[in-house]
């Protein structure tokens, strides 16, 4: 059990350097990424309100199935901006972003109604997640073993990931940037 933890550990500091590569390279997250303690402790609630969508998204839409937490990792760091005092207190913020328009539309709601993108700015960001979804699916699919409990573990990995680097992305977008003190 504990070579599996190890495995999966590795597994996802791969998925975290390729996002975090890729991402700076576009200029979307700083090379020190955010600590959002308020954040991160959404992500268990999240990602188990997330994983039946995801789960029989993910076959035939595997890009749609990774992509769609970094919106929600985008969307829940705006709430958080906003009126975080507000939002805090809402029980499922993944069931409260997915049931406005359904789960097809939900990346069209993040991006119109809470991150307010204009056509090209929704059209960059639909690239850039969509970009990174189809990399870290090729690397998901050379790495593991399909439809293995590995393979589940690891997509759960990958989609706590894109939660990370939704976060960190929207975060920059808004202003907050992560330098080193001193």
């Amino acid at each position: 059990m504990k070579e599996i933890k190890e495995y999966l550990d590795k597994f996802e500091e791969t998925i975290a350097t390729s996002l975090k590569t890729f991402l700076l390279t576009k200029g979307e997250v700083d090379e020190m990424l955010p600590d959002a303690p308020d954040l991160e402790e959404r992500w268990d609630t999240i990602c188990q309100s997330f994983l039946p969508d995801g789960v029989r998204e993910f076959n035939e839409y595997p890009t749609v199935s990774l992509g769609w937490m970094m919106f929600i990792g985008m969307a829940v760091a705006k709430l958080w901006d906003e009126d975080w005092t507000k939002f805090s207190k809402e029980k499922d913020l993944y069931v409260m972003l997915r049931d406005v328009r359904g789960f097809d539309c939900m990346d069209e709601y993040i991006e119109e109604d809470i991150l307010k993108l204009d056509a090209q700015q929704a059209k960059n960001t639909t690239t850039l997640i969509g970009d990174a979804a189809v990399m870290v699916h090729k690397v998901l699919l050379h790495e593991i073993e399909p439809s293995t409990p590995m393979a589940f573990y690891a997509y759960v990995r990958c989609l706590h990931q894109f939660y990370i680097f939704g976060v960190a992305t929207q975060l920059r977008r808004m202003g907050y940037h992560m330098t080193k003190l001193g």
